[in-house]
């Protein structure tokens, strides 16, 4: 089954992917729903964020060349796993615009995450359990200005500016994405490519762990980490492909003050 979420007459719907269409359905995909008798193309589509998560939580360094490679600037490679947080108001869906803040004269950096969507809720599982609670997988670009992450104190702004958190398209139930290949592309041309199941820990590992002293719920997402990432600037296109999900793309634009 592959869910997304779209704008239909004004407002958010949920519907279901089936061939070139999109069903719309009543409800969500965590609870009760009902599909409607309507349907529309997928490219007629405009495509939102596929959840918009009660807690948005994301791994930080969880591969291990992404980590070697950040251990030169002083951060140690992970023994554990370790969660962070990031802003719904970052979250953008496919083929929306990413938005270069007007003062921001740097190129931003994507780089391509598997994210897991919690479908149940879950406090001290095991990994069994764990498993049990990913509803499914989408796809997330953790969008980052590498010069604000430099110079302040928190991930406030170099994270979390509006559109730097581009997810979706859909969420697919049915995948084991940990057997695919992440591959980044700007302007159609490949930047980055590395295997996604090669983590760290695996989104079981992270669920099992943060349950400890969290409650996870349904429509929770938790956002894998990179391997390998790639620059854009207002005027090209990022697409991040996880082989067993699908594609998201987004163009770069730059902010235009009135």
């Amino acid at each position: 089954m592959i869910w997304c979420r779209f704008e239909d007459a004004g407002r958010a719907r949920y519907g279901l992917v089936e061939d070139d269409y999109v069903v719309a359905v009543t409800g969500a995909p965590f609870g009760p729903y009902k599909r409607l008798n309507r349907k529309r193309r997928l490219a007629d589509v405009r495509w939102l964020p596929p959840v918009i998560p009660g807690t948005f939580f994301c791994a930080g360094l969880n591969y291990k060349g992404h980590a070697e490679r950040a251990a030169y600037g002083g951060h140690e490679v992970p023994a554990r796993p370790e969660i962070g947080y990031r802003a719904n108001n970052a979250l953008t869906g496919h083929l929306s615009p990413i938005v270069r803040p007007a003062d921001c004269d740097e190129p931003l950096v994507a780089e391509g995450e598997l994210v897991a969507v919690i479908g149940r809720t879950v406090r001290h599982c095991g990994r069994d359990e764990a498993r049990a609670a990913v509803f499914g997988w989408t796809i997330g670009n953790d969008v980052s200005a590498r010069g604000w992450q430099r110079s302040d104190r928190t991930f406030w702004r170099c994270k979390n500016s509006d559109t730097f958190k581009p997810m979706g398209p859909f969420i697919v139930c049915d995948a084991d994405p940990l057997s695919s290949v992440t591959t980044v592309r700007v302007d159609g041309a490949v930047r980055a490519s590395f295997p996604t199941g090669d983590m760290l820990f695996d989104p079981y590992d992270y669920i099992s762990a943060m349950s400890r002293y969290i409650t996870l719920s349904p429509g929770d997402v938790v956002w894998m980490g990179t391997d390998e990432t790639a620059t854009v600037v207002p005027g090209q296109v990022v697409s991040i492909t996880i082989d067993a999900i699908g594609t998201l793309a987004n163009p770069v634009i730059e902010e235009k003050l009135s």
